[in-house]
């Protein structure tokens, strides 16, 4: 029993490979993109006062359950977070300082569309503390970006990167290929406009079709036309990895490009299985607590999470704990995603099982996984596999 817990006194507990940060999701657009299965919903008027009374509620409860933790990074999600006003970020940043401690690197993150960043608003969240924004562009093409549901232009698209760019050190911004009718020549020569703009890291993610969505509607009822075939796709995401390494923005996840040192710290860890609290209609965390990992979830309508916290005081739905081979499924799932892929010890100390070698090595005869150092990866060739890659290893 000494031996124990002199054991849980100094090993790191596993949360800790990938570090602490705090997810808040903003629910409410302008309007509902057709490619967007986000909770996101249109609100005519929003009381931010009171939204901003609901977070710093959620920040205290979830500070009490983490005392003496340190951020590594904060992430405003959504929705849309730059239809925020710049005193509701500042009020809930103070809280956040006020509750726990933040690394000396930490980064604090705005996700923002086009169609609502202007200077002003712009240096607001930066006097509050922002330090990096992602900005939804999607399209550097008018008409494919009215198929999109986008409100934008490309001119304003480049208008808002030019005001960001003027104000931040760290931008990001997203672009969505293999859109409908789109050529390959027409990928690459926007690709290299993107890359021409010069931000510090990109995420390029193929259009994919979700149940739920208004996409997803029209391609049941055989309304969503011109989408490419396998082979086009490929030969999109082929390009995506050529041209971005050519430039020095490889990936190091599937779907996300940087700059040496400018990779986002927020989503590294969720690839590195970190903790992180999340707070927002429908916003999903990880706590690690007593030695227990917790799934943590809230109600995706706005109004009843805010009614939830300002009422019972809490906004979350019923934790679940996870189970040690789920926490180390989890692992499995998101790490290899990066180009690091995951550390085989780890995940045998959390599942208390290894993975079956035979698998391993079966995968690793046909090129799509390769091992270094103890630590298992996926090979470019098995990249854009990934999905089938982790089916294999999971399936008993």
């Amino acid at each position: 029993m000494l031996l124990q817990n002199w054991l849980q006194a100094v090993l790191p507990e596993d949360w800790q490979h990938g570090g602490f940060g705090l997810y808040i999701h903003w629910p409410f657009c302008q309007s509902k993109c057709p490619y967007c299965d986000f909770n996101s919903h249109v609100s005519k008027s929003v009381d931010q006062k009171q939204w901003a009374k609901a977070y710093c509620s959620e920040i205290n409860r979830l500070g009490a359950e983490t005392q003496g933790r340190s951020l590594k990074s904060i992430f405003f999600g959504g929705g849309t977070p730059s239809l925020m006003d710049p005193d509701t970020v500042d009020t809930i940043l103070r809280k956040v300082r006020e509750t726990w401690s933040l690394s000396n690197t930490v980064e604090i993150t705005l996700e923002a569309n086009p169609t609502s960043v202007e200077a002003g608003r712009f240096s607001g969240y930066k006097d509050a503390g922002v330090n990096r924004v992602s900005i939804g562009i999607q399209a550097l093409n008018d008409d494919d970006l009215r198929r999109l549901g986008r409100l934008h232009t490309v001119n304003e698209a480049q208008a808002a990167f030019e005001v960001a760019a003027g104000l931040f050190d760290r931008i990001s911004f997203d672009l969505i290929y293999a859109r409908q009718d789109q050529t390959l020549e027409a990928w690459e020569s926007e690709l290299n406009e993107a890359l021409a703009m010069a931000a510090d890291h990109l995420s390029l993610y193929q259009l994919t079709i979700e149940g739920g969505t208004a996409f997803g509607d029209r391609l049941a009822a055989g309304r969503l036309k011109g989408l490419p075939n396998e082979d086009l796709a490929a030969d999109m995401y082929q390009l995506t990895q050529d041209l971005t390494s050519a430039a020095g923005l490889s990936a190091y996840e599937v779907s996300n490009h940087a700059k040496t040192d400018a990779e986002s710290r927020h989503n590294l860890i969720y690839w590195q299985c970190g903790d992180y609290a999340g707070i927002g209609p429908g916003a999903h965390g990880r706590l690690t607590l007593g030695g227990v990992r917790y799934e943590t979830e809230s109600p995706k309508n706005p109004q009843v999470w805010l009614n939830n916290v300002l009422q019972t005081g809490s906004g979350e739905l019923p934790r679940k704990a996870q189970a040690p081979h789920e926490h180390a499924d989890e692992y499995l799932m998101m790490g290899l995603r990066i180009t690091d892929g995951i550390e085989l010890e780890r995940y045998e100390n959390v599942s208390r099982t290894p993975i079956d070698a035979n698998k391993i090595n079966g995968l690793i005869d046909i090129g799509v996984l390769s091992m270094a150092n103890g630590r298992l990866f996926a090979t470019p060739r098995g990249r854009p596999l990934l999905n089938a890659i982790i089916r294999e290893l999971l399936t008993e």
